[in-house]
């Protein structure tokens, strides 16, 4: 496996990220210039309804509303410069529930942090909306994944960025040699780094990098609360290893709605087919079924799997299709792919996510693992199949 390095990118490592249409990739010296120009605002938590209804409506208004703040936000940068630390807590505003979860364990009590796309929202897919823009526009810190992940807010994020607040991909840290590059996606970097564990440990140390550098006095807790987060990924990394690798080997093939886990194949040693590509906003053929379908007859797979954030659709046409040719194959299990699960369960988490990931699949497949996870806390979102 290829080394994952992050921490003070050169200026060439700030060329190549720029290429990866990450927009900001930060280093000591450039946060604190934009943590100049960052100064604590109130602001709306409205959200609107969740899932894909919120991609519609006031999309349109979107960019006025943008220029109008903009425009209220305009200033001195030097003036801004005076203001010494922040006030606390200040605010960050993330997209993602991967990226805010690594927020939280990093900034602890010194920060409030509020995230943008929900459980069991698409972020491929997503719109920002009137309050989102609000949010944003009020932040102190916006921290998104990167990689195309958001790919409908990448000119709200640029724009916000021209605005003085610092804006920072959590991924753009890490090395290209880590990453996958799938013919299908056209030249861009597959996004979905979380699934794994390791590589997500390295986003760790990028978000405390930043936090550091933005908020010097309390640059030490950062550095703290990274460490113990990275010690306990470690664990969730070694559970995920273990009971993947309790799979028969001829039945370690994970069928998903899409190409979310690519990453969670590579790390863990198991072959990955998704039905959609690794964005959603790819459609599934009938070649793409029918393909899936031979797969699994030929090779006896015993289940596939739905997601949370993707219709079930078409992976309910790959059972349909086997059934026709005389196999049965089963849903094993909905996973978490690009969102996590319900704010305030454990699989509404990172750790739970991933825990709840690698048990179901392990499961599903023929391994072994405990019903309820790694820590025993399994079950407060999404069944975990027997």
């Amino acid at each position: 496996m290829a080394t994952i390095s992050v921490g003070a990118a050169s200026r060439d490592d700030r060329g190549r990220a720029a290429s990866r249409d990450d927009g900001a990739t930060s280093t000591s010296a450039n946060v604190r210039q934009s943590a100049a120009g960052c100064r604590p605002h109130e602001y709306s938590q409205g959200r609107g309804a969740e899932g894909r209804a919120r991609a519609g409506g006031c999309a349109l208004a979107v960019g006025a509303i943008l220029t109008a703040y903009l425009g209220a936000a305009a200033c001195s940068a030097d003036a801004r410069a005076a203001d010494g630390p922040p006030a606390y807590p200040y605010r960050i505003v993330t997209t993602v529930g991967m990226v805010a979860d690594i927020a939280r364990q990093v900034s602890g009590e010194v920060a409030e942090v509020h995230e943008l796309i929900g459980a069991g929202v698409d972020p491929h897919l997503y719109k920002p909306t009137r309050s989102d823009v609000a949010a944003l526009m009020s932040a102190d810190v916006v921290l998104y994944n990167g990689l195309r992940l958001e790919g409908k807010m990448g000119d709200l994020l640029d724009k916000i960025r021209t605005s003085g607040r610092l804006v920072h991909a959590v991924t753009s840290g890490i090395d290209e040699s880590y990453l996958l590059a799938p013919a299908e996606f056209q030249g861009h970097f597959d996004p979905h780094v979380w699934m794994d564990v390791s590589a997500w440990s390295k986003a760790v140390e990028s978000v405390a990098a930043v936090l550091s550098a933005y908020d010097v006095p309390n640059a030490a807790a950062y550095a703290s609360n990274a460490q113990r987060y990275r010690k306990e990924l470690e664990q969730l990394d070694a559970y995920a290893r273990n009971v993947i690798a309790s799979i028969p080997a001829e039945r370690r093939v994970l069928i998903t709605a899409h190409d979310a886990f690519n990453y969670f194949g590579r790390a863990y040693g198991i072959e990955v087919r998704g039905i959609q590509g690794i964005s959603t906003e790819s459609e599934a053929g009938l070649q793409d079924i029918t393909r899936l379908v031979d797969l699994i007859v030929e090779r006896r797979v015993q289940a596939v799997f739905v997601e949370t954030s993707v219709a079930d659709k078409n992976v309910r046409a790959l059972c349909e299709g086997a059934k026709a040719r005389g196999h049965e194959v089963r849903i094993g299990g909905t996973l978490f792919s690009d969102a996590m699960g319900r704010a305030g369960t454990y699989e509404g988490t990172y750790i739970g996510m991933i825990d709840h990931n690698a048990t179901v699949i392990a499961r599903a497949l023929g391994g072994e693992a405990p019903k309820t996870g790694m820590q025993g806390k399994l079950g407060g979102s999404v069944g975990v199949t027997d």
